[in-house]
């Protein structure tokens, strides 16, 4: 009733604002009555279009459909608000973008943006923390989950934020290792019992043996290797991509996918209160000799740094490899592929919690995921109160439980069910559907709701409770999700430094030449093209010729003032 209530004045006040600007002779606003409310349907009484960029990511490529049957004709549906769609590709969707932004061109909405630093100093875009109460789904997953030090850590120099983050309940590890469990089993080991306590240096140990059984077996030759990763090479763009993130995390180092965008390797020491660069810490120089060690004895194939994904898939689904990364996305992906390769019941796979180094923390710290710009556009264009009606649109797209549930599964009785699993009711797909994005795989003819009308797209429903973000998981993942609870800590997020506009600017003029050296020396060092101790002092001094010292230093400077 109370919330009735609140909808209703809400409405009369713009009804009675519109009344006003009109009576006064003031620009006429394009505000017209709408409902609104936490778990409540957005819906205008009149219909809007909002203008909206789209990530469009080539291997599920949006098509006509999305818009005549799919995703956005549902929302369309439900709110009465269309979006006015500009896709452009997610290779060079950030610089597509930016462009834009800079034109002023920019449409109003801006997902799929994971560092909004670069647009913030133009002034192309709006401070979003200044509308957050306006929008009552968000403000209340931020009070339940008490989501305000995350926020902090994307605040800038003035104090705001300007990207509205995905939210989850609990930081989400997805990556991990995709094992051969029935090979571990022939080489003597208990896959499941190791994982509850095993480090890098220990996988290692094991590896030998593994190897030793796949040579004796005739499986591989012996100077074939067990290992061979994906997310490493092409796709990890010169950084060592997924692999390093996860072993640098292990050692409190960031590596890998992990320094990417970041400055020099930047970490928070708790017990100093001040910054430093894990890049050239004690703790870089372990991660580095275990991560070596695996090259250098055989066991991890030295082209991981460079080759496809695909080839790395097919060097497990062949069983020439005992291990290899997979996520919850390709999971199912990867059975069916050494499935269809060694056939059923000739292999038994297991998904493990990774090993540890020195900690045992995963390497997701952050509840935070990419997330949503509004560009000043939109503010010119309709206006503070129409911007304020457009911003309790995107609460509801965003941060509402109605909204994560039809753009991630579509409609209930259509394309999904409830059903009773021991008790419980579990989301699943109808006959004849199925869907990569959810991990769910179905028969050849049966029809992709991801391809066919767009849902599950990467778009728009990142974030929300563990419950939500997990319930398409396969009975796998979940025992996974369990796991890492049982097995693994989750480190303290770091603070973060807000520079000015001009202290940024100098820090990326010192940070991106800095981790371009890191990011080759890093893999020259895994590879064996470099000694590590015979050439560390080397390393170090091409890392302070690049300023690391300089770019601490600042950063310790900013974070001291704030």
């Amino acid at each position: 009733m109370k919330k009735n209530l609140a909808g209703f004045v809400v409405v009369l006040m713009a009804a009675m604002m519109l009344f006003s600007c009109s009576k006064g002779g003031s620009k006429k606003s394009s505000v017209s009555e709408y409902s609104f409310g936490e778990e409540k349907t957005f819906h205008s009484s009149e219909p809007v279009t909002y203008s909206l960029f789209f990530s469009d990511a080539s291997w599920y490529p949006m098509v006509e459909t999305w818009t005549s049957e799919g995703v956005f004709k549902k929302i369309e549906e439900k709110t009465n608000v269309k979006l006015d769609i500009t896709a452009f590709d997610s290779g060079d969707y950030n610089q597509k973008v930016n462009l834009a932004i800079n034109a002023g061109s920019s449409a109003y909405i801006i997902p799929k943006i994971y560092n909004e630093d670069q647009y913030v100093a133009g002034g192309g875009v709006v401070a979003v923390s200044d509308y957050t109460q306006y929008m009552p789904n968000f403000s209340a997953f931020v009070k339940q989950y008490n989501m305000d030090p995350d926020l902090e850590t994307i605040r800038q120099a003035d104090g705001k934020f300007y990207r509205l983050p995905g939210m989850h309940q609990a930081a989400l590890q997805d990556y991990t290792l995709l094992v051969r469990e029935d090979i571990f089993a022939a080489a003597g080991y208990n896959i499941r019992e190791l994982e509850k306590d095993w480090t890098w240096e220990q996988l290692h140990d094991v590896l030998l043996d593994v190897k030793k059984y796949m040579v004796k077996a005739g499986i591989i030759g012996a100077n074939d290797y067990v290992w061979s990763d994906l997310w490493c090479g092409e796709s990890g763009k010169g950084s060592g991509g997924n692999l390093l993130k996860l072993m640098g995390a292990s050692y409190n180092v960031l590596s890998g996918w992990a320094i990417d965008g970041s400055n020099g390797g930047i970490k928070f020491d708790f017990n100093k209160k001040e910054f430093y660069s894990s890049s050239i810490s004690a703790d870089y120089k372990k991660f580095i000799t275990v991560l070596n060690s695996f090259v250098k004895d055989g066991l991890l194939d030295p082209e991981t740094f460079t080759q496809s994904d695909e080839i790395a898939h097919n060097k497990f689904y062949n069983g020439k490899t005992a291990l290899m990364s997979t996520n919850r996305g390709q999971f199912a992906g990867d059975v069916a592929g050494v499935e269809k390769i060694l056939g059923e019941g000739n292999f038994k796979l297991y998904i493990t919690a990774y090993p540890s180094g020195t900690n045992r923390n995963l390497a997701e710290t952050s509840r935070l995921e990419n997330g949503v710009m509004i560009s000043r556009k939109a503010k010119d264009d309709l206006g503070e109160e129409g911007l304020i009606k457009m911003m309790r649109f995107v609460d509801w797209l965003f941060y509402s439980k109605e909204a994560y549930t039809l753009i991630k599964w579509g409609e209930e009785g259509k394309t999904w069910q409830y059903v009773d699993v021991d008790g419980k009711k579990v989301k699943k797909l109808m006959p004849g559907y199925k869907c990569g994005g959810l991990g769910l795989p179905g028969a050849e003819s049966d029809v992709d709701i991801r391809l066919q009308w767009g849902y599950a797209g990467g778009n728009f429903y990142y974030g929300h409770s563990t419950a939500e973000s997990t319930d398409n998981f396969t009975v796998e993942m979940q025992d996974l999700m369990r796991r890492y609870g049982e097995y693994k800590t989750v480190a303290v997020v770091d603070p973060k430094a807000r520079p000015s506009e001009d202290q940024r600017e100098q820090l990326t003029l010192w940070a991106v030449p800095l981790i371009d050296n890191i990011n080759s020396w890093t893999l020259k060092f895994a590879v064996g093209q470099k000694d590590i101790n015979k050439d560390w002092d080397e390393y170090i001094a091409s890392c302070k010729n690049l300023n690391i010292d300089k770019i601490v230093d600042l950063t310790n400077e900013i974070y001291s003032k704030q």
